[in-house]
């Protein structure tokens, strides 16, 4: 039986036996940031330790992931984290990590405290009370929690919370990275009678046409997606308070390992052996409202802090004409059947998320390439000098495959093409927030 695609994408992803809930995990599937090179956790450190100062050193900083996976980001900030207070015993000023140059891919910044310095001995500043002269070091108190449906991984370690609903009154930072493009969402065509829901069978893949949208889901595309019957907009700014937007090309990644990170139709209904859209003529169009108000819900849900959304996405005038619905197995692009054997998933509409959480924020928001994200974090993918190979062999190998792993995250036509949304809640933009 034909159900709409938001039920479908539901139940196929997070149903008992669904897809991210069942089996060992995503990172079997694809292959995202987080798996491709530590340098990108490590940069993400870079952008808690900031957030840790803009709220002044708080006594409890949260740093929650939701899509957690099987934990794998938390598990490398609170490797980075342990490794950073284990270096002799001392930590930055800032509780950052000590490491910097090309061996930790985060080269020092100028005015930045990265000098190592004895715990006990670092201050908040020199007129400050002698009562709170002491900060406890990131390490005591950073609290990682990580949102998830599937359960608990066995040997997920102790200091890594895991829940299925994001928490509320977070201060610190919550982190999304390929979640939203993953949130169950409507899928419509357009009729000679306007926007329709597509319907789907969940054992087949095979779609048919539905009932007409509904007043809201009409708002939402007549706002956000372009209507097929009118040129797009070249004056109109649909996102207000944005800091920076840098949309994505149009290159297409290769579809091995990891998702591909843009693209436009590029749909697995068109391979072979694929199920046909009915009607093929008729523009498509991802209704993302479902994503604006879970990013909205998690914003709220933020007491003070940032939010970071890192996916594959597109903006209003560059909006696929016939979608990104698509699936993922064992590394391979396959047909979008939702029928909980395969990830579905579809790119993100960023500039409608970005307003929906700056609605709540009431903060202005920054969006940015990836590629230009990790650069501003220090991960700059530059190659050693030539004349390390003469001195230091070893160490010349280890950061020349060091750069190469940060390559791949910057790459615009792969991972680099990622979106990096970075909406402040209550703190002011900071250097890393934007530019």
């Amino acid at each position: 039986m034909s159900i709409a695609w938001r039920d479908a994408m539901s139940r196929a992803l997070y149903g008992p036996g669904g897809f991210f809930v069942a089996g060992t995990g995503p990172a079997d599937h694809f292959r995202t940031s987080v798996h491709a090179s530590p340098a990108f956790a490590t940069a993400l450190l870079r952008l808690v330790t900031e957030v840790d100062a803009a709220l002044g050193h708080p006594s409890r900083l949260d740093v929650v992931d939701v899509g957690a996976g099987r934990g794998e980001l938390l598990r490398a900030l609170l490797g980075l984290v342990r490794t950073a207070t284990a270096v002799e015993g001392t930590v930055g000023v800032s509780g950052e990590p000590t490491r910097s140059g090309r061996s930790g891919l985060i080269p020092p910044r100028a005015g930045s405290p990265e000098t190592p310095t004895p715990t006990a001995s670092a201050r908040l500043s020199p007129d400050e009370p002698s009562s709170v002269a002491v900060r406890p070091p990131l390490a005591e108190r950073i609290r990682f929690t990580a949102v998830e449906y599937a359960h608990r991984p066995k040997n997920l370690p102790q200091e890594i919370n895991w829940t299925a609903e994001i928490p509320t009154k977070i201060t610190g930072v919550l982190l999304a990275t390929e979640w939203l493009d993953n949130v169950p969402l409507d899928i419509a065509a357009h009729t000679e009678d306007g926007w329709r829901y597509l319907l789907v069978d969940p054992e087949s893949g095979t779609e048919t046409i539905g009932d007409l949208v509904s007043p809201a889901d009409l708002d939402w595309l007549t706002k956000w997606w372009l209507n097929p019957a009118s040129p797009p907009s070249t004056d109109s700014d649909p996102s207000p308070g944005v800091a920076g937007t840098d949309p994505t090309s149009e290159s297409e990644s290769g579809f091995g390992a990891a998702r591909p990170a843009q693209g436009s139709s590029l749909t697995a209904r068109s391979r072979p052996g694929c199920p046909e859209t009915p009607h093929s003529d008729h523009l498509r169009a991802e209704i993302g409202r479902s994503r604006d108000e879970a990013w909205a819900d998690a914003i709220g849900r933020i007491e003070c802090g940032l939010a970071l959304a890192v996916d594959y996405g597109h903006l209003r005038d560059a909006r696929p004409v016939d979608g990104t619905l698509t699936g993922y197995r064992a590394g391979r692009q396959v047909p979008p059947v939702p029928d909980g054997s395969s990830d579905v998933t579809a790119h993100v509409a960023m500039d409608s998320v970005a307003s929906a959480g700056a609605a709540v924020a009431r903060c202005a928001y920054s969006l940015v390439s990836q590629a230009e994200a990790l650069r501003a974090l220090g991960a700059d993918g530059g190659r050693p000098p030539l004349s390390m190979a003469g001195t230091d062999p070893a160490g010349y190998v280890r950061a020349l495959a060091a750069a190469s792993a940060v390559a791949e995250l910057t790459d615009p036509a792969g991972l680099g093409g990622h979106l990096w949304l970075r909406q402040p809640v209550g703190i002011p933009l900071g250097p890393a927030v934007a530019r």
